[in-house]
């Protein structure tokens, strides 16, 4: 019997992209031979795939397709980063944002679409994928975002490859003018969501819940001064009208140049681009948000798996 060393392990996990406790029986089942142990995997990967599907996916891609006046952003997870950086899932995700362009941009209506390259619904391709692949994948979020006249324009954080990050936004931007302008703008636009994550494109439109826990902190916060009643009240509104312009968009500082809002910015914009601009839409995914991760010490999988 061929020693099974981790170097073995990695080297079978590089080529065919399994997860790493697979290598390590597939190495142990064909004597350590690699190509072997990838035609077993093989074999073998379809009858475990709903046996992974069970497991934290919390890594994987943000995918962007579209350009115009529609755009779609995807999350697909993976469970670790090292199968995000297979070209095999970079694809996948890169195909399934291109078939969520073509619907109304729900997880449901994606999962049920068909994938070309495969001839099966995407839900049923990203199940052969997890065979093949070695790890639970997860179709976990989308948005499409479109406008009659003007552009979606679409900003990716740090890409790994074309359309493909850990960070995906996009901005609807309503408007006759000129499309180049628009897009210029929109990209700027799209860029400081990304860094400030606004919870609405305008202070009336947060969330009246969010609002409103807010307005009790302050409450809270201002009857500490022991100042009278109406002093308070007035205390906490200009607290509130500084908490709208910090979380809503168009109030915001823009990161690209501080002295203007964003509201500002895009009335600037207006005027080269010869038409009203109109803000209609946004969306921000980060990858694994609101995912609880399992830590994991991936030193020790590897001797764990190598020691068996």
């Amino acid at each position: 019997m061929a020693e099974i060393t981790a170097a073995l392990v990695k080297e079978l996990r590089e080529k065919s992209g399994a997860g790493m406790m697979d290598c390590k029986k597939a190495l142990t089942e064909n004597n350590g031979d690699v190509e072997a142990a990838i035609d077993w995997l093989r074999a073998k990967g379809i009858a475990k795939a709903d046996k992974k599907s069970g497991r934290t996916a919390a890594e994987g891609l943000i995918g962007i397709n579209g350009a115009g006046t529609s755009a779609v952003v995807v999350e697909v997870n993976s469970e670790t980063d090292f199968v995000a950086r297979n070209d095999a899932f970079q694809d996948l995700v890169r195909g399934v944002a291109s078939v969520a362009i073509g619907t109304d941009g729900s997880v449901e209506a994606i999962g049920a679409a068909s994938y070309p390259a495969t001839g099966k619904t995407v839900t049923d391709t990203i199940k052969d994928a997890i065979a093949h692949i070695g790890e639970n994948m997860t179709l976990r979020r989308a948005v499409k975002l479109s406008v009659e006249d003007g552009v979606v324009a679409t900003y990716i954080h740090n890409a790994v490859a074309d359309g493909l990050g850990k960070l995906g936004v996009l901005v609807a931007l309503k408007s006759t003018g000129n499309k180049d302008v628009l897009a210029a703008i929109g990209r700027q636009v799209a860029m400081h969501i990304a860094a400030t994550n606004p919870l609405a494109i305008r202070s009336e439109e947060v969330d009246a819940a969010v609002a409103e826990r807010e307005r009790n902190v302050f409450i809270e916060q201002s009857r500490a001064s022991g100042k009278p009643d109406a002093i308070i009240e007035k205390m906490v509104e200009g607290r509130m009208r500084k908490f709208f312009e910090e979380v809503a968009l168009l109030s915001q500082a823009f990161v690209i140049n501080p002295e203007l809002t964003v509201g500002d910015a895009i009335k600037a914009a207006e005027k080269e681009a010869g038409a009203p601009i109109e803000v209609t839409g946004m969306a921000r995914l980060l990858l694994g948000e609101g995912i609880e991760k399992e830590e994991s010490d991936f030193a020790a999988e590897v001797a764990a798996a190598a020691k068996g």
